[in-house]
């Protein structure tokens, strides 16, 4: 067994992590963090565990040796903690932002500040499989990319790969579980219920993040979308060349048939024929599907996550499961629900 810990258990990711790890045959937890929660019971934070585990919260300091530490911190705390973190295992993977992109110049623009470790920046893998997973399966540092990153990143990178995208514009619709689990005005429930809030048309974060993998200045906006979990990407891809169905068809095919969590999602009918988060609630899947503007060289591609399960926890399962030579599914399974 793969003795597992996770530091900051106590907020979304870190439960659904937890939930994951627990049901997991190769791995043992062996102890989760909360600073607020210290000494209560897993269930105090995450009531949908309650009787599968008698766990309870350490902090940070009383963390022992383990084979894996995964990393729920605040940002900036993976970075500044980093040397003690690195000696409680010899494996890390970090749900966090610290380390996900490296170039310590876009971290500052982005991030609005000097990174604290850019020694450390080139020794990350990023963590999204369906991009690196030779990098991984020799990795010992991890960075899981941002939610909204993934599902963008998986959605465009195909086109691009193909060298086919001349431009794309990204619009995300992300549910209320991305700014995490501590109250803020926005998320206050006569603020939020009913909202649909464009809350970083400009700038954010993550576009960094595709702009690194895609090679590409393709440009991002955010919206706040009345649901709890899921991100759905609409991305208006613009073509250098005339492209059919069938080219389409075919590149996204080359770049997804082999993948076990990347579904090709494009029916001729029904309220399902595209992608859609309220699908995907708990599963490790993204769906990806496209339609191709048949008055321009342009084409709607659609994606849709789970932000807390391939956006986050999922995703870093599946990097663990990676990393260690597992199959690649162990643990994952969970379908998802309908209707939810």
């Amino acid at each position: 067994m793969i003795r597992v810990s996770i530091a900051g258990a106590s907020g979304y990711a870190g439960g659904e992590l937890l939930r994951l790890l627990l049901a997991h045959p190769d791995a043992e937890v062996h102890q989760i963090t909360s600073e607020r929660l210290a000494g209560k019971y897993a269930h105090r934070a995450h009531p949908n565990l309650r009787t599968l585990t008698r766990l309870r919260f350490h902090t940070l300091d009383e963390l022992t040796e383990s084979d894996v530490l995964f990393l729920c911190l605040p940002h900036g705390e993976s970075s500044r903690r980093f040397d003690d973190l690195s000696r409680i295992a010899p494996r890390i993977i970090d749900l966090g932002a610290d380390f996900r992109l490296d170039d310590p110049a876009q971290y500052e623009r982005f991030y609005g500040r000097p990174h604290p470790r850019p020694d450390l920046l080139p020794r990350f893998t990023y963590g999204i499989a369906e991009l690196n997973r030779a990098a991984l399966a020799g990795a010992d540092l991890v960075a899981c990319a941002g939610c909204n990153a993934t599902a963008s990143i998986l959605a465009l990178r195909p086109l691009y790969r193909a060298d086919v995208a001349d431009l794309a514009v990204i619009e995300v619709k992300v549910g209320s579980s991305e700014a995490g689990n501590r109250s803020t005005p926005g998320s206050h429930h006569p603020e939020r219920s009913g909202a649909m809030r464009s809350y970083k048309p400009t700038g954010h974060r993550h576009l960094a993040e595709i702009r690194a993998v895609l090679g590409a200045p393709v440009h991002f906006s955010a919206t706040a979308a009345e649901m709890v979990r899921g991100v759905l990407a609409t991305c208006h891809v613009f073509l250098n060349r005339d492209l059919d169905d069938k080219a389409l068809w075919r590149i996204y095919r080359d770049a997804y048939a082999a993948e076990p969590f990347v579904r090709i999602v494009k029916e001729r009918a029904g309220i399902h024929r595209y992608p859609d988060p309220n699908l995907l609630a708990g599963s490790n899947f993204c769906d990806v599907g496209f339609e191709r503007d048949p008055l321009a060289r342009r084409v709607v591609v659609m994606s849709a996550i789970d932000n807390l399960m391939k956006g986050a926890a999922g995703q870093a399962v599946q990097a663990f499961n990676v990393m260690h030579g597992l199959p690649e599914t162990r643990g994952l399974g969970f379908p998802g629900l309908h209707p939810a």
